[in-house]
């Protein structure tokens, strides 16, 4: 028997809203559109769930935001995402902030309460990193990435 991952599912409140928001938003690319089931290129799915089936029933009745999940994006231009987020008034969780391993986040909550994460790409943190006067060694000990990829990313 062979089981392979398929993808993660959202159940949302309002299919409109949330592919509004992932599209419009987070620039996510639909793979597939059946109405209340959409599934994104990247292996992330939408599922508003219709009002006869059984999880709606006795599943999904998600009032507050979701604590034990967090869904992470990445990009090449923090100050785009901070910018994108102020003109669609977004709910924050956090404004942007350097982790202690030197990538750039920001924490947004979608629009079923779910909180996502946007973060420089690895590649990007550490290529402004080292912009910004770090030797290779101060990136390796703060990141923790392996001086070889260090290397890589800088040239």
């Amino acid at each position: 028997m062979s089981i392979k991952f398929h993808s993660s599912v959202l159940f949302v409140k309002n299919i409109e809203v949330s592919k509004h928001f992932y599209c419009s938003i987070l620039n996510q690319e639909i793979e597939t559109d059946f109405g209340n089931n959409i599934s994104f290129k990247g292996g992330l799915s939408l599922w508003q769930i219709p009002e006869w089936h059984s999880l709606n029933k006795d599943f999904y009745k998600k009032e507050t935001s979701n604590t034990s999940l967090e869904l992470c994006f990445e990009t090449e231009n923090i100050n785009q995402i901070i910018d994108l987020a102020n003109d669609y008034t977004i709910d924050k969780y956090q404004d942007i902030t350097e982790e202690l391993w030197g990538q750039k986040t920001i924490r947004v909550y979608d629009p079923d309460m779910n909180l996502i994460e946007i973060g420089e790409s690895l590649k990007t943190f550490i290529k402004r990193m080292y912009d910004e006067g770090l030797t290779i060694e101060q990136i390796n000990k703060k990141s923790g990435v392996p001086i070889n990829l260090i290397s890589d990313y800088i040239k």
